[in-house]
């Protein structure tokens, strides 16, 4: 036991002063946490001979850890970490690193928080670069590549969506210069996107791009090593087998893709990386999740405003508004209305956390309406400014949501 303790300490000392963190997917994210503290004490020391290269690690440091846990705070000690390397430029070179990891922090902001302004802003970030390095320049397109698919994804468009497809097959191909966490980023982006385009166009090529990327991310990541990246190949092809069940109502499909979810939860554990834990839980069909996990993926994803919250809170409402309907149990639909209105009377509230609690207030009205036998009203309304917020805050899975809530015949 003490051997091993050694030999792992003389792995991290070694890991870290490699530009590759993918060493951090062995570590829980306190462990993550207090590695991110550590770099940015010893980068704001006097006696710090490389003030640059310890603000870059710091900021990508807090960036992992506000990656997997959510939070607002760590988000922003990495912004203020990436300002502090800005600061400390000595060539053209780390100018542009410093605007590159600005981008990737704007990229992660919206990916937990939402606002489609954000990705102008990383876009204006990674179009100011200009690089004399390979693998600056490697770490430019790359950004750019992935800032467009998510653009791309929240327009919908097939064509764009292709365009943007492209742009990710050069950044693929040119990420030989990258570390390969980096190159694992744009595969996994490269997946999401082909399978997106491929089941809207039913298009074959695609869905095979995207199943030759994760089958790659899956064989060359080791649950012992790679634990995360994994995992998130792993949930999202289970995506893709369960949207192609659908399509072709294939009962066999749909259940590989479920033992591809409960594999993808099987990587690590949930205060390993509790946001990671949490998007599998909600990558699954809805109604498929037992409520103790909807519940605990609520609670692991409680920042005000997180994307991933608002889901797993309209989720785990919907299930309890339908197992209270089930057994007509109109006294503990009371209760839940009566914690949704008041937190939708809160006026702090974030508006993809109202949203959510918008979509869970019609499935409420609607359920006390069947068992009550009366016509609520006014359900489109509230599902439409639902879907409004949704839709503006770039978030299309929560506009999904309100749309499977609307009813066939809806009274303004």
């Amino acid at each position: 036991m003490f051997e091993f303790g050694r030999d792992l300490r003389k792995l991290f000392d070694k890991a870290r002063e490699s530009d590759d963190l993918g060493w951090l997917e062995l570590i829980g994210a306190e462990l993550v946490e207090t590695e991110a503290r550590r770099e940015a004490i010893d980068a704001g020391r006097v006696s710090c001979t490389r003030p640059f290269a310890g603000w870059m690690r710091a900021s990508a440091l807090w960036r992992e850890h506000a990656r997997r846990t959510g939070r607002r705070a760590s988000l922003d000690r990495a912004t203020a970490a990436a300002g502090d390397a800005a600061r400390h430029t000595t060539t053209p070179d780390q100018t542009a690193a410093a605007a590159i990891e600005a981008g990737e922090i704007h990229l992660l902001r919206f990916d937990l928080f939402g606002g489609p302004e954000t990705l102008a802003a990383a876009l204006a970030d990674v179009q100011s670069v200009s690089a004399d390095r390979p693998a600056t320049q490697s770490a430019a397109a790359a950004l750019h590549a992935r800032l467009t698919a998510r653009r791309a994804r929240l327009s919908g468009e097939p064509s764009v969506m292709l365009d943007a497809a492209a742009l990710l097959d050069a950044a693929v191909h040119g990420a030989r210069d990258l570390p390969q966490t980096m190159g694992d980023e744009l595969m996994l982006d490269r997946a999401a996107l082909s399978l997106e385009a491929g089941v809207a166009r039913r298009d074959g090529r695609l869905l095979d791009q995207a199943g030759r990327d994760l089958r790659v991310l899956v064989e060359a990541a080791s649950p012992d090593y790679r634990p995360l990246t994994r995992a998130r190949a792993l949930a999202l092809a289970g995506a893709g087998l369960m949207a192609l069940a659908r399509l072709a109502r294939n009962d066999a499909a749909a259940q590989q893709g479920r033992d591809l979810f409960d594999a993808a939860a099987d990587q690590f554990t949930p205060d390993h990386s509790p946001l990671d834990w949490v998007a599998v839980q909600l990558a699954r069909t809805p109604g498929e999740t037992p409520l103790l996990a909807l519940v605990q993926a609520e609670a692991l994803s409680r920042e005000p405003g997180l994307v991933l919250g608002a889901l797993a809170r309209e989720r785990r409402l919907a299930t309890d508004v339908d197992l209270a309907e089930d057994v007509g149990d109109l006294a503990a639909l009371a209760g839940l209305e009566t914690i949704v209105r008041q937190r939708l009377n809160v006026r702090t509230s974030r508006p993809l956390d109202w949203a959510a609690d918008q979509i869970g207030m019609a499935r409420l009205a609607m359920a006390k309406g069947r068992l009550m036998g009366i016509e609520p009203r006014a359900i489109g309304l509230m599902l439409a400014e639902a879907m409004e917020t949704a839709r503006e805050s770039g978030v299309p899975a929560l506009v999904d949501r309100a749309v499977l809530a609307m009813p066939e015949k809806v009274s303004l």
